[in-house]
């Protein structure tokens, strides 16, 4: 039975082709408005994040312990002049270098001081043979009688002689002074501590009251930190603190010893006439003013070199 696809239509001779069926098509609308309902709640999300991290930094300026990156170790130096002239021959130290309390740094020419105490010594002698012969003197006319001699020549004698107990005091002084002064011509440490910037050398003529040498007193470092004014109330004397140094990844822990009553204050700086200065121009921008709050250390870690003038940041404990 022939293909009633291929049998002749209406016209002859041209084959007639039979529908293709059609596929069931998806006709439900897409969903366009999933990608804007997004938007808010990302928002919501931006804004409760930066109102977190607003609040945090509050938190920190206002209700965490205070702290400060502005901070420097500080120490005491004793500065050695001489009490003597004279040329410097002898210089036991270097640059640097440790000293007990009680070595000798410097030494100055004792030739002349020693000279000093011998003639010293034979003034002290010869006034204390003279005193000796005036008291006697004295001694004989206040024996005798007023038909062997007047009252006015006994006064005399005696006055002699007080004159020349009073020379032997004056000796004495003058002794103990050229002694002090033969002593004065070594320099020693006063404390324990590091001799630093050392410029004087053996030859040097040493000057009296001129600086020959500087140290560093090793039992003396403490930390200033410089804290805003107005954290000021939430420092106390005693609280704890923590160190931390510019190149030392180690705490150094102290506590506040005081804070400093007084900083300068340019405008109450007086003029030539007395008058204080006051500066006219005022901004709407005020910096809080920084006060000096002294951390005295309870113990240093093994391996730490303190130098004065270190970078510190200083944070109180609470």
């Amino acid at each position: 039975m022939p293909d009633d696809s291929t049998q002749p239509g209406p016209h002859a001779g041209t084959p007639v082709i039979a529908p293709a069926q059609s596929t069931p098509l998806d006709l439900k609308p897409a969903r366009h408005g999933a990608a804007p309902r997004l938007v808010p709640v990302l928002l919501t999300l931006l804004l409760l994040a930066g109102a977190a991290v607003a609040g945090w930094f509050g938190w920190r300026a206002f209700l965490a312990p205070p702290w400060t990156r502005d901070g420097t170790v500080r120490a005491y130096v004793v500065t050695l002049r001489p009490e003597v002239a004279g040329r410097i021959v002898d210089l036991p130290v270097v640059d640097n270098q440790f000293v007990h309390k009680g070595d000798t740094l410097l030494v100055i020419d004792p030739t002349d001081y020693a000279i000093a105490v011998d003639t010293a010594q034979a003034s002290l002698d010869q006034a204390r043979d003279t005193a000796q012969n005036k008291r006697a003197e004295a001694k004989r006319r206040l024996a005798l009688t007023t038909l062997s001699t007047s009252e006015e020549e006994r006064q005399t004698y005696v006055t002699s002689a007080a004159a020349a107990d009073a020379a032997v005091a004056q000796a004495l002084s003058s002794l103990a002074q050229a002694k002090v002064n033969l002593e004065r011509t070594k320099l020693v440490a006063p404390v324990d501590g590091y001799i630093t910037n050392l410029q004087t050398q053996i030859g040097d003529y040493a000057v009296v009251g001129q600086l020959a040498l500087a140290m560093v007193d090793a039992h003396s470092y403490w930390v200033d930190g410089y804290f805003e004014e107005t954290a000021l109330s939430a420092i106390h004397p005693g609280d704890k603190a923590r160190v931390r140094l510019m190149g030392w990844h180690g705490i150094i822990n102290g506590h506040v010893a005081g804070v400093a009553r007084g900083i300068e204050v340019p405008n109450a700086t007086p003029d030539a006439s007395g008058l204080a200065s006051v500066n006219p121009i005022f901004t709407w921008v005020r910096l809080a003013q920084r006060v000096p709050v002294r951390i005295a250390i309870d113990d240093v870690p093994p391996g730490l070199l303190l130098v004065a003038g270190q970078t510190a940041s200083v944070e109180i404990v609470k």
